[in-house]
């Protein structure tokens, strides 16, 4: 579904308020919108986003333990393989990379649950909800793709609220570095990398149209360095 994005200067005063709600200090004036007035905006594919989280699930459940070939077999029985990336497949195959990385996943993994309505909030000063391994493929009683997804009955948010979470976590993604420069304190339990990953899921699954976009990013092309 495929929808005009809301005023960016709305959402922009309303990521503002919550960050200064937060005691974070706020980007300066000339902080870019996400989006400009008249973009539209659209959420990537359910069964996409369904991928990509079941992929994540199973690098954290390698980045755990879990062995390679257990690993590997439950991708080809699901026919996940081709949605993996290259640093990746890697990592499966072989724990070529940064491990500690890949554990940061699990804040990506969250939002990309939240944009399908498996977690009910995405609040900046919490951590992943612990319930949420519930709620994803269960590895260990050989739960494949399939199955995971229709037992979960993904219902995923409408685009301009996902577009307005990724707005606030552009700026909490700002102020929470900032705030690591400087040296102050936190405002929760969540630290900059998570807000990060958040940021970066948010960035991959809000899929925005307009004279200034591009194409969709593939995950290892999403770029957070703005």
């Amino acid at each position: 579904m495929i929808v005009p994005a809301p005023d960016p200067r709305e959402v922009r005063e309303a990521s503002l308020e919550e960050l200064s709600r937060l005691r974070l200090p706020l980007p300066p004036p000339q902080f870019p919108l996400v989006w400009e007035p008249g973009d539209r905006i659209e959420l990537r594919p359910t069964g996409e986003i369904e991928a990509r989280i079941a992929v994540l699930h199973l690098i954290l459940a390698r980045c755990f333990g879990m062995p390679p070939q257990a690993a590997m077999s439950w991708l080809l029985a699901s026919h996940l393989v081709e949605m993996v990336t290259p640093p990746e497949f890697q990592f499966v195959t072989g724990a070529k990379g940064d491990h500690r990385s890949f554990v940061l996943h699990h804040d990506a993994l969250f939002s990309l649950a939240w944009v399908l309505g498996l977690a009910k909030q995405l609040d900046p000063t919490m951590p992943v909800d612990e319930r949420l391994v519930e709620r994803l493929p269960n590895f260990a009683e050989g739960e494949t793709f399939r199955q995971w997804r229709s037992r979960i009955l993904a219902a995923p948010q409408h685009p301009a609220d996902a577009a307005a979470l990724l707005d606030l976590h552009y700026c909490l993604d700002w102020a929470y570095l900032e705030v690591d420069r400087s040296g102050r304190t936190l405002p929760g339990l969540v630290d900059a990398n998570a807000i990060g990953q958040r940021r970066w899921a948010l960035e991959w699954a809000v899929i925005l149209r307009g004279p200034y976009h591009d194409e969709p990013p593939g995950w290892e092309e999403v770029d957070l360095s703005t």
